[in-house]
């Protein structure tokens, strides 16, 4: 983790929990980390529920001032019209999301996104002030033909084409191998494909964004390798799947320095 960025811990709920669920989890992961004394400032924290739950999660920090950050889990490329099913960007910004994720591998799988799609979505997120979680990585078969970082290099390099160098941009290496599979990568693993993608920001936006940006690591994070994975130097956080929608699980996922000495 690099000193002079602040620690991301994403908690990514897919298509989990209604718009009642939302409300509980939310309160009750606050509650967690307010009763074991936890230091907003020490790690950013971020939800991004399904859309159907964001204006009551958006009400709910507002009113409770709770200090999360709230993310989308995808937006459009087009910023209005007669798109049948498609969220614009402008929508999220108006509900206070700062995150939108874009280019997960489930996306990439299920809905046939290409890159090409993916670096629309990039531009269409910073068209409308959202920081895109730019998702990155390879599968298994990609990983015997290839190695770990060609494929994550390659997308990346695709999803920042035309990105602004003062851009505000989150990476997200998420070995799709690893993902919802109990087998997450080493640290060590983390931490070569990590500081490949970091280079490729440099390369791309430039020495000071390679330093600013953050680097987050995705794919069977649970509370018990968390910090093995903070303590490399290129990886910033973690962008949390099944662990996020359990509140004491992802509490102490986020208290990682406390729990941990990191």
């Amino acid at each position: 983790m690099g000193m002079n960025r602040m620690p991301l811990i994403a908690g990514n709920w897919k298509m989990n929990l209604d718009h009642l669920q939302a409300v509980a989890f939310v309160q009750k992961l606050h509650w967690t980390l307010k009763d074991a004394k936890h230091e907003d400032d020490s790690v950013e924290v971020a939800v991004f529920p399904p859309f159907t739950d964001l204006r009551t999660v958006q009400t709910l920090l507002d009113a409770d001032k709770i200090a999360f950050a709230l993310g989308a889990q995808d937006l459009s490329t087009k910023d209005s019209g007669a798109y049948t099913g498609e969220i614009s960007g402008a929508f999220l910004k108006q509900l206070d999301c700062r995150y939108v994720i874009i280019g997960h591998s489930e996306r990439r799988e299920y809905h046939a996104e290409t890159d090409e799609v993916v670096a629309a979505k990039v531009q269409a997120a910073l068209r409308h002030g959202l920081s895109p979680v730019i998702c990155v990585g390879e599968t298994a078969e990609d990983l015997e033909k290839h190695g770990a970082s060609a494929v994550p290099v390659a997308q990346l390099e695709a999803a920042l084409a035309g990105v602004a160098a003062d851009a505000d941009i989150v990476v997200a290496y998420e070995p799709v191998w690893a993902i919802g599979s109990g087998q997450a990568a080493t640290p060590q693993q983390a931490q070569d494909v990590c500081a490949k993608l970091r280079e490729v920001v440099g390369s791309v936006l430039g020495a000071d964004a390679a330093a600013r940006t953050r680097i987050l690591y995705g794919g069977s994070v649970k509370s018990a390798n968390i910090a093995g994975f903070m303590r490399e130097p290129d990886v910033d956080g973690a962008l949390v799947g099944g662990a996020s929608l359990v509140a004491d699980e992802f509490a102490a996922i986020i208290r990682y320095q406390k729990h941990v000495g990191v």
